[in-house]
C-alpha cells in the first residue's frame, strides 16, 4: 500500500530533521492555509523555494458568472424538489457556492 506524496515527504523530512511528523505538519498546513487568506486580498503570492502564484482577473470573471449561474440553478432546484436527500444535497453544494463567491468578490474590479 502505497502512502500519499505528502505525508512520503513529511516522514522523510521528519527522519532527515529529526523533528516530529506533527510539527511538520503544523507548519506547512499554517503555511497554506495563510497562503489561501492571502489570495483573497492580494494579486500575488510568493512561497519561498516553491513559487510565485499570479491572480488572473480574466478568469476570476468567467468564474464568478459560473457561479452565479450554480446559484441560481440550486435555488431553481430547492423550490422544485421534494426529496428530503436532493434538497440535502443541494442545500450544502448551495453553501459551497455562496461561499466561493464570498471569496471571489473582494478581488473583482
Amino acid at each position: 500500500m502505497s502512502m500519499p506524496l505528502k505525508t512520503f515527504l513529511i516522514r522523510k523530512l521528519s527522519l532527515k530533521l529529526n523533528i516530529s511528523e506533527k510539527l511538520i505538519t503544523t507548519v506547512i498546513n499554517h503555511q497554506f492555509t495563510e497562503a489561501f487568506n492571502a489570495t483573497s486580498t492580494h494579486n500575488s503570492i510568493e512561497i519561498s523555494g516553491f513559487g510565485k502564484f499570479l491572480f488572473n482577473q480574466p478568469k476570476a470573471h468567467k468564474q464568478m458568472i459560473k457561479y452565479e449561474e450554480q446559484l441560481a440553478a440550486y435555488n431553481k432546484l430547492l423550490e422544485t424538489s421534494t426529496s428530503e436527500d436532493i434538497i440535502r444535497n443541494v442545500t450544502m453544494r448551495l453553501a459551497t457556492t455562496l461561499k466561493n463567491i464570498e471569496h471571489l468578490k473582494p478581488k473583482l474590479k
